[in-house]
């Protein structure tokens, strides 16, 4: 199971945006996973952590009822500081903007959108896989990713519209 560190922390930090709630989220995934080896071990054990963490997300979210997130603005110098930069001082800064911003995006998406499009797309699983996953039919995961990448692209989209061109203008 440790090579599906990565990938669980990877989906975890994709289903909530926070970097600590996703190791969080992770440990506890396989800590349940090893708890329940014999049940993991008969299937795949890959998918039941998935499974596992994807239910304590929503255990989480249920609790809360609502996800804040901070922006560049509302970081601590420290929180800024951490933030990955390019080896040349900055030109990948627009990366990780980019790379913000899409974990934004997902996090404005409904819970089941955001599930089935991590887990479908980012995650590169087959659609009859999450439906296995997930519970649900096959159908029901298509037409799920469809609206979700949908809303995707609209909220990228804005973000594209509202970012300011070389002129100092933002695009139209």
């Amino acid at each position: 199971m440790r090579e599906a560190r990565d990938p669980l922390h990877r989906m975890a930090y994709l289903l909530c945006g926070d970097r600590h709630r996703a190791e969080e989220l992770t440990q506890h995934a396989l800590e349940r996973t090893y708890r329940a080896w014999s049940r993991a071990a008969q299937r795949d054990p890959l998918a039941y952590a998935r499974r596992v963490l994807a239910n304590l997300r929503i255990d989480t979210w249920r609790r809360t009822r609502r996800e804040v997130l901070a922006g560049p603005d509302e970081l601590s110098s420290a929180e800024r500081a951490a933030r990955p930069v390019a080896r040349d001082g900055g030109a990948g800064t627009a990366a990780v903007d980019d790379r913000d911003a899409v974990v934004r995006a997902l996090l404005a998406l409904p819970v089941r959108q955001r599930r089935v499009v991590v887990l479908r797309h980012l995650l590169d699983l087959s659609e009859n896989e999450v439906a296995a996953e997930l519970g649900m039919p096959v159908g029901t995961v298509k037409s799920t990713a469809s609206r979700g990448l949908a809303r995707l692209r609209t909220l990228l989209g804005a973000l594209d519209e509202s970012a300011p061109t070389t002129s100092g203008r933002t695009a139209r």
